[in-house]
């Protein structure tokens, strides 16, 4: 199958990678060419795109898209002056989606997170990270991970699931945090691997949720389960994240708003990548900045995610996102992109199978309606993502 008549952003280089006069050869799922119309080869089928910007589909490598309930009034209570830690230590916060989460049934979870997901595939994303961690006991969270696994055909998408096993103490093991890490270790994650439900796992790396000491046991059991680790790292405070998540050569460092120097160059060093949230520093209203010039100056690949979740960032829109890097981080609209493309798919450990137009990747492919790149970082709330590709075949690009 052969796209013609459209407009490339191939992301193979360091910049955009524009071909106006393009052509996509598909063969087996994989892309065989992705250059100008004048060479391509012959592949069967043609379509005219209609002059569409053909992009990589793409990647939301930080998703909690999968939980019960809502935190509305936390939102409100922050408006009138709570803080986030003054909320969790209430019973609040990610706690109290873990109790409406345990009590939801399969089918709940599964129409409400296929909702969230329907809408980031309308808005271009092919493959989705999603993390369990609003369960925090092994009934709950496998149940979690089997309905990560199931959305995945219902929404036409391909998904990586995380074991956020580490999220937060739950009620149970409260003043027992050790105890509970122990659980995790020893019990939960080996159970839940051997089910083939874990693609990588992941922890909450904070003063309201745990110490890098109960981090690092934990990243020590899934590199003896061969499973990639990441790590919500330095997004309230300074504690040290990305320096744990360097010293387990995490896929990547999540926040990293209080990230120092020291912990800018051991990411540099392990080769881990970025993950900025603007949506969570949105909307928490945050004001410390993650450290965006030190991560460029250092060559720390930047990606950029959705952090789709009810406490802290109830965003279903990358592109809405990519908005907010420019504007609050100062992200260029090139490094937006890239967030959402090729390094986003490095923050999963798939930079080799997607997140660029190139021969022998797979055909994960988004079509918008746009004169230049740079319009998917411009607008808030447009819609002009017109259809997409998964592994070759055409999917739907509408969230009904």
């Amino acid at each position: 199958m052969r796209l013609t008549n459209v407009r490339l952003a191939t992301m193979s280089g360091a910049g955009y990678g524009l071909i106006d006069d393009g052509a996509i050869a598909i063969e087996n799922g994989l892309i065989v060419y992705a250059g100008r119309a004048s060479a391509a080869p012959d592949a069967g089928e043609s379509l005219d795109a209609g002059g569409a910007l053909v992009t990589p589909g793409f990647v939301d490598p930080h998703t909690h898209l999968i939980y019960a309930g809502t935190r509305a009034a936390e939102w409100e209570a922050r408006l009138n002056g709570a803080t986030y830690e003054e909320i969790a230590r209430g019973g609040g916060g990610i706690a109290s989606t873990v109790r409406a989460t345990r009590a939801a049934g399969n089918e709940h979870l599964h129409a409400s997170a296929l909702g969230r997901l329907r809408t980031l595939c309308a808005n271009g994303v092919t493959t989705v990270e999603i993390k369990s961690g609003y369960g925090l006991d092994e009934p709950t969270e496998r149940r979690m991970l089997r309905v990560a696994r199931d959305l995945a055909a219902a929404a036409e998408v391909r998904v990586r699931t995380t074991f956020l096993g580490l999220h937060t103490v739950p009620p149970e093991f409260a003043g027992r945090a050790d105890d509970y890490v122990e659980l995790v270790c020893e019990t939960m994650l080996p159970a839940l691997a051997a089910e083939g439900l874990i693609d990588a796992v992941d922890a909450f790396c904070e003063r309201t949720a745990f110490t890098p000491e109960q981090v690092e046991r934990f990243f020590a059991a899934a590199r003896a389960l061969q499973l990639p680790v990441k790590l919500h790292a330095d997004q309230l405070s300074a504690g040290g994240g990305a320096q744990v998540a360097a010293l387990a050569h995490a896929l990547s460092a999540d926040h990293l708003e209080y990230t120092s120097a020291a912990g800018v160059a051991a990411l540099a060093r392990s080769g881990a990548v970025a993950v900025l949230l603007p949506g969570a520093f949105y909307f928490l209203r945050e004001t410390q900045l993650p450290p965006v010039d030190a991560l460029r100056a250092a060559g720390v690949p930047i990606a950029l995610a959705t952090d789709c979740n009810p406490g802290t960032s109830p965003i279903v829109s990358p592109l809405a996102i990519m908005n907010f890097a420019c504007t609050l981080f100062g992200l260029t609209p090139l490094e937006a992109l890239r967030g959402f493309t090729i390094n986003a798919a490095r923050a999963l450990g798939l930079a080799g199978e997607c997140g660029s137009l190139e021969r022998g990747k797979r055909a994960d492919l988004a079509l918008w309606d746009v004169a230049h790149p740079a319009e998917l970082a411009y607008s808030i709330g447009a819609r002009p993502c017109i259809a997409r590709y998964v592994h070759g075949q055409r999917v739907t690009a509408s969230a009904d």
